[in-house]
């Protein structure tokens, strides 16, 4: 492998033939110590008792939480975040100091915000302005401890504006100059980059100094690396010649067993202790 990026296991994707609380300690006997989570809950604000189950189930494990989704609706039924939905907006803004607060137990920085699809009959206008006052509280909330909000482009959901990077970065560059947050970065899938036809190259080769986090997944199919044609140990290495030091998270879907999907990544690579 030409990178040597540090890998974490996204256990909301891989693992699901096991209940979610199980998929920190499966990951770790895969031979990874670091994992990524979506939302892991059905609503914005889960129970104390509900936090407590999912902060030990992680720190039991021995694994690190290295990245938390904010709640962002019903994503198996086609939501693609709260960010830019009017009528959900406290349901958002309730979310965030649970989010941090799970965070701050578990050592993760990184909060991927997704922004929320198109909505028939409200103003894009209206949408984009309260997403940027909603990434401006959630980026002022993590900076407390020490975090960031990332904002990602998305394929495969046609009413869900941000397609590419640069559509990620103008929103970015608009909630810095209005609200004067710096800790946004953009979340390089570079899966969902490649399908929605962006140039993956030049976006690593302009803005990899403004990539917070990436995560991969091959194509066609969001498959595991080797599955498709992607070139992404050769765009990871890039990544990493051009400064990038942070995780890679594996966001692809196993077709067998998850344990059985990591055939691609020699076991000694898993492991990321020396991580800082």
């Amino acid at each position: 492998m030409k990178h040597r990026l540090p890998c974490t296991v996204n256990a909301s994707i891989l693992f699901t033939e096991l209940p979610l609380l199980e998929r920190p300690a499966a990951a770790k006997a895969a031979g990874f110590d670091s994992v990524e989570f979506w939302w892991p809950y059905a609503t914005a604000v889960p129970t104390d008792a509900e936090v407590d189950t999912f902060v030990r189930a992680v720190r039991d494990a021995g694994v690190r939480l290295t990245g938390l989704n904010f709640f962002a609706g019903d994503m198996a039924g086609g939501d693609r975040g709260l960010v830019s939905w009017p009528a959900r907006v406290a349901e958002f803004r309730d979310n965030i100091d649970v989010t941090v607060a799970i965070g701050e137990q578990l050592g993760c920085r990184s909060f991927n915000a997704l922004y929320g699809n198109r909505l028939d009959g409200v103003a894009p206008a209206e949408q984009d302005d309260l997403a940027v006052e909603n990434l401006a509280l959630a980026a002022k909330a993590v900076e407390r401890i020490g975090g960031t909000v990332l904002v990602e482009p998305v394929s495969g959901a046609p009413a869900y504006p941000l397609r590419t990077a640069t559509d990620a970065l103008a929103v970015i560059d608009r909630v810095a100059a209005e609200s004067g947050s710096r800790n946004l970065r953009l979340l390089a899938d570079l899966y969902h980059l490649a399908v929605n036809g962006d140039d993956v190259a030049g976006v690593i080769a302009a803005h990899a100094d403004r990539i917070g986090h990436v995560q991969i997944a091959d194509a066609p199919g969001r498959g595991a690396p080797g599955t498709g044609g992607l070139d992404l140990d050769g765009q990871l290495a890039d990544l990493q010649t051009a400064g990038y030091t942070g995780w890679v998270g594996l966001e692809y879907k196993s077709e067998g067993p998850s344990a059985d999907s990591f055939d691609w990544l020699p076991r000694e690579r898993r492991g990321s202790e020396r991580h800082a």
